[in-house]
Parts: C-alpha cells; sequence; structure tokens
C-alpha cells in the first residue's frame, strides 16, 4: 500500500507543475508565442504554468509550427514579448520591486533572481538575488512551509543598468530555479523598463 502511494505521489510530482512568479505579472504565451514555439509547447505552458522547462523541446521538436530561430525555450520558456505588452512593469533605479512566488512542489537545489538581456540570454551585472543551495528543500517542506525568503522576497533595480533596459522587450526579470535531485528547470519572466534618470 505504502509503495503505490509512494508510485503515485512520484507520478503526481512529474504531471503537476512545480513553481513560478505569482506577482508581479509573468510573461504568458498567446498569439505570437504559439507562431515561435508551436501549439504544443503553448498547450503545455497553458495547461501548467509551473512546470519545467526540459520536457519542451522534445514537444516543440514534433510541432510543424516550431520555429528554433524565434523560439528560445531557454528564455522565459520561448513566452514572447509580443503576448505581454500590457503587462509591462515600469522601474526606476533603485526601487524595490516584491516578488512572490507560487512553488507548488520543492526540489532542493540552487535559484537566483537576475535581470536578462532578451537578446543575448545573458544575466547583466549579477543576480538581484542568489540561492546557491538549499532552495525548496523538499525535506524541510513537508509538513511545514518554505523559508518566506524564497517565496516571497524583494529585490532591487539596479541603479547601474543606464538605458540598457529603457526599451520594453530588451530586459526581463528572470526567477530560476534548478531542482538538482529532480534534474529540471524552471523559470518565469518579468518585462519591464527602467530608464536612467
Amino acid at each position: 500500500m505504502l509503495s503505490t502511494l509512494l508510485q503515485l505521489a512520484s507520478l503526481a510530482a512529474l504531471v503537476h507543475g512545480h513553481g513560478n512568479i505569482a506577482t508581479p505579472p509573468m510573461r504568458m504565451p498567446g498569439d505570437a508565442t504559439t507562431s515561435a514555439c508551436g501549439k504544443s509547447v503553448v498547450a503545455d505552458i497553458v495547461r501548467d504554468k509551473t512546470s519545467h522547462v526540459e520536457g519542451l523541446p522534445e514537444l516543440a521538436a514534433k510541432d510543424t509550427g516550431y520555429k528554433a530561430a524565434q523560439c528560445n525555450l531557454w528564455l522565459c520558456r520561448g513566452v514572447q514579448f509580443a503576448d505581454n505588452k500590457a503587462n509591462v512593469q515600469t522601474y526606476k533605479p533603485g526601487q524595490t520591486v516584491e516578488i512572490k512566488i507560487n512553488l507548488t512542489i520543492p526540489h532542493v537545489g540552487n535559484a537566483n533572481v537576475s535581470i536578462i538581456d532578451t537578446k543575448t540570454n545573458a544575466i547583466i551585472g549579477k543576480p538581484l538575488l542568489n540561492w546557491p543551495s538549499g532552495y525548496a528543500d523538499e525535506k524541510q517542506f513537508y509538513g511545514k512551509t518554505l523559508p518566506t525568503n524564497q517565496t516571497d522576497f524583494k529585490v532591487d533595480i539596479p541603479t547601474t543598468l543606464g538605458n540598457q533596459c529603457a526599451t520594453a522587450g530588451d530586459c526581463v526579470i528572470q526567477w530560476w530555479w534548478y531542482g538538482t535531485g529532480a534534474k529540471q528547470s524552471y523559470e518565469s519572466c518579468i518585462d519591464f523598463t527602467v530608464a536612467e534618470v
């Protein structure tokens, strides 16, 4: 009986999601993402906005609508800026931003929150927050809640960006988490602008 329950729990972990940004609004797919990444990828993200990235390349490869040059699945899970123009946040240098994470199934690993240049998919400067280990440790989770600083935290917008993120779509704030035991990556992006004052 116990082994059956453990098998079902493990299956549920594979089927259901794991984590995403709850606030501010994260990128979600629409027509532009469907055009770039294909219907299969979009259906998977819509079905479970908390799921990991690793399953998406296989879905994309089987979809005739997938355009690898336009759909970078390792940047915001391929979700396109064009679908998210209405959710662009406007920040000032030095402004504190509160971020809440919906973390449904923990997997111990490492995580960070960073500003990403969307043209290069590279971190600008250093991570705003970094958990080099012990993030979302499932051994600490069961019967309890995760430490607040892993699901409800604040970041400060760097004062050194200049005009690098002044144009909507050029930068995102990305929450990225890698479950080392599960070998799964989770990422969510917030579109924003910040202009030099």
